[in-house]
């Protein structure tokens, strides 16, 4: 399989733009983001399953309506 000339100009721009030392941290990190959304991706299909949604209650009102209010 030929390697095609377009990668190669590709991964010179980005050397050339991030430098040596730069390119294994971009690495790195992109890394530990796929790392985590695929936990995160995980982790929520196992929540979803095992989330239980407690009935709702009628919220309180906080204040008293206008005709039970004492005049002042």
């Amino acid at each position: 399989m030929e390697f095609p000339m377009h990668w190669l100009i590709i991964l010179v721009v980005i050397l050339v733009l991030f430098g040596g030392r730069k390119i294994p941290e971009l690495m790195r990190g992109m890394g530990e983001g796929v790392r985590g959304f695929k936990e995160g991706m995980h982790g929520a299909n196992q929540t979803q399953s095992q989330t239980v949604v407690p009935p709702t209650q009628p919220a309180l009102p906080t204040e008293k309506p206008a005709d039970e209010k004492k005049p002042e």
